[in-house]
């Protein structure tokens, strides 16, 4: 799994514009959905120098980019929107927190996009700029996240396209935060099988396993902790009465989205449980079984004391011991100790000592 460390980044001059992560080879590929509720005009891979023929302020303008490595193109963005160099610096950085910022009528967001993989959980930032008639998006990568929010669109199905980008944004949000869902899903899967293996056969590596899935779990809170703080953010936009890029009834939306970071982080708290007592429940055997070879030692140790007393006894050699001098003294002994052993067999047995 690729950490993703929440820390100031290196640089000293906070817009320095620099790209933090691991997908800088990355093709750039930008994509332009122009729409209404009666048409939709769509185009793949079109440059920078195309859009202005393109973009309709009169209509919902979504600017899609793959790949951010190409730090001139991403200026070039900037200088033609006016993109202060600070959001891009966020765009770019990806060791920062999910945050939200809202300045001259224009809405910042980023977010980390989690994935399961075969070794731990993928990540992506995903950053998004909103403005009256214009939605930008910003992916590290060429990925499948908005494929059907693209089929609604060319389709007409939904309202997706009777509402304005604000509406668009809420959508590809809500599609990002089921990554999530897959996230956990996949992790609580592993965790099943973690908790059969314990149940089954347990072995010391499997407290390996355990933290493993442990520090996903809490890798996964940490990433949504502060997305749950911007949505409520956006949610106490509509109490300003400055901000209007997003509609008033609209906000609803996004209300939901707030709330299904709670039951997100619910669901965390609940599988850390699950490791929790997966946990206990591994050290709780542990020590279940060596009680019982305690107990099975101690018994075969009871049952021999008695036997070594009398071997000490008659040990000794004294010879003012008259059995030492009977005929049959020693096949007596040995049936007083074997009647003895069967005793203390059958007495243990019916107080169930094991």
């Amino acid at each position: 799994m690729r950490k993703l460390l929440y820390k100031k980044g290196r640089k000293v001059v906070p817009t320095l514009i620099e790209y933090t992560g691991e997908h800088a080879d990355t093709k750039p590929e930008m994509q332009l959905f122009v729409y209404n509720s009666e048409e939709l005009s769509e185009f793949e891979d079109i440059k920078l120098s195309q859009l202005n023929k393109h973009l309709d302020d009169s209509k919902n303008n979504w600017i899609n980019l793959h790949g951010l490595g190409d730090i001139e193109l991403i200026k070039e963005i900037g200088e033609k929107f006016a993109i202060d160099d600070f959001i891009l610096s966020d765009i770019l950085n990806i060791l920062k927190r999910s945050k939200v910022d809202e300045y001259n009528h224009t809405l910042f967001f980023n977010i980390k996009s989690l994935l399961p993989e075969s070794d731990g959980i993928d990540v992506e930032q995903i950053s998004f700029i909103l403005r009256d008639g214009f939605l930008f998006s910003f992916q590290e990568k060429k990925s499948d996240f908005f494929v059907h929010i693209r089929e609604r669109m060319r389709q007409h199905a939904g309202i997706v396209r009777e509402r304005k980008v604000d509406y668009l944004l809420y959508l590809l949000l809500d599609a990002i935060m089921e990554n999530f869902y897959i996230t956990i899903e996949s992790e609580e899967g592993k965790i099943d099988k973690v908790i059969d293996v314990i149940k089954a056969r347990p072995n010391p590596k499997i407290l390996e396993d355990i933290e493993c899935h442990r520090d996903n779990l809490n890798f996964l809170r940490r990433s949504i902790v502060p997305l749950r703080d911007s949505l409520y953010s956006i949610k106490s936009m509509k109490e300003d009465d400055v901000f209007n890029v997003i509609a008033p009834e609209n906000y609803s939306f996004f209300s939901r989205l707030h709330q299904k970071c709670l039951e997100l982080l619910d669901q965390i708290d609940a599988d850390l449980n699950s490791l929790e007592s997966a946990s206990s429940f591994y050290f709780s055997l542990q020590s279940h079984k060596m009680n019982e070879v305690m107990k099975t030692l101690t018994v075969v140790s009871v049952f021999f004391m008695p036997l070594t007393f009398i071997v000490g006894v008659y040990g000794m050699n004294f010879d003012n011991m008259p059995e030492l001098h009977w005929k049959y003294g020693y096949f007596i002994i040995l049936a007083a100790m074997f009647i003895l052993l069967i005793g203390m067999i059958i007495y243990f047995k019916k107080r169930r000592w094991y």
